[in-house]
């Protein structure tokens, strides 16, 4: 079994044991979309027309995968490096690549099975949510959202030495982004100046971009800035993320 197979395996395992975590990962979102669809059903935005649940929806399942994404490789990198099972790894012939791809097929794994279980809901009659004709194009939105967010949870694992600190340096990055980046409200709703604050945010890109792909709120051209956004944060958090990996806790 090659290093990258059994790292993957490993990392499976181990994640499907911890039932709590994985419960939270799929339910928190449902939880979101639940809330946001009783408060604001059946209603529109004035500026676009949309239904809340046209923004909402779109919204939460952009910052689900995100949140996960990130989360997930974090906490990993940070346990992995306490246990010392990096600076194993690093004495192996297991090259960087091998972790982090391990990580990152379970963190499409993941995005994959929450993708899918949060539309089937809501589509359900109390939702209502109707995909567009292009929702196929959902898919690479959601593997470079996956993509850009899992190399900043790569940054946030390298630099954070306890489970406190990842979750404390996340949820200060990750929360705020949502809010700004009109992921539980509609930034058509919100004033032009944090509209403007919300493009430098790379979770902006994966909501529009999924919008447009999801609820055709928008065109393919939304779809093609959204992307591109996400390769642009991409590239610029993988090269923050080599500066800062860390195989143990001083090197």
């Amino acid at each position: 079994m090659s290093a990258y197979s059994a790292l993957t395996a490993a990392g499976y395992r181990a994640q499907v044991r911890d039932k709590t975590t994985v419960f939270f990962t799929f339910a928190f979102p449902l939880l979101f979309l639940v809330v946001f669809g009783l408060v604001f059903r059946g209603r529109a935005v004035e500026e676009s027309g949309f239904s809340y649940l046209s923004y909402t929806a779109s919204g939460v399942l952009s910052w689900g995968v995100a949140n996960a994404a990130v989360f997930g490789i974090a906490f990993t990198l940070m346990q992995w490096r306490s246990d010392d099972i990096l600076r194993m790894i690093r004495m192996s012939p297991a090259p960087l690549s091998s972790v982090i791809g391990s990580r990152y097929v379970l963190a499409l794994g993941v995005g994959l099975v929450q993708s899918v279980l949060f539309v089937g809901v809501a589509m359900l009659p109390g939702f209502g949510l109707v995909p567009a004709s292009r929702w196929p194009l959902l898919i690479p939105v959601l593997v470079l959202g996956i993509t850009t967010f899992l190399l900043l949870g790569v940054i946030i694992g390298s630099i954070a030495d306890t489970p406190e600190s990842v979750a404390g340096i996340a949820n200060f990055l990750i929360l705020p982004m949502a809010f700004l980046s009109g992921s539980f409200f509609p930034l058509d709703s919100m004033p032009e100046w944090l509209r403007n604050v919300s493009r430098v945010l790379p979770l902006r890109y994966l909501n529009d971009a999924v919008s447009a792909a999801l609820t055709g709120r928008g065109d393919l051209s939304d779809i093609g800035v959204g992307c591109a956004g996400l390769v642009v944060f991409g590239v610029l958090f993988g090269a923050v993320a080599v500066r800062f990996f860390r195989w143990t806790k001083t090197s």
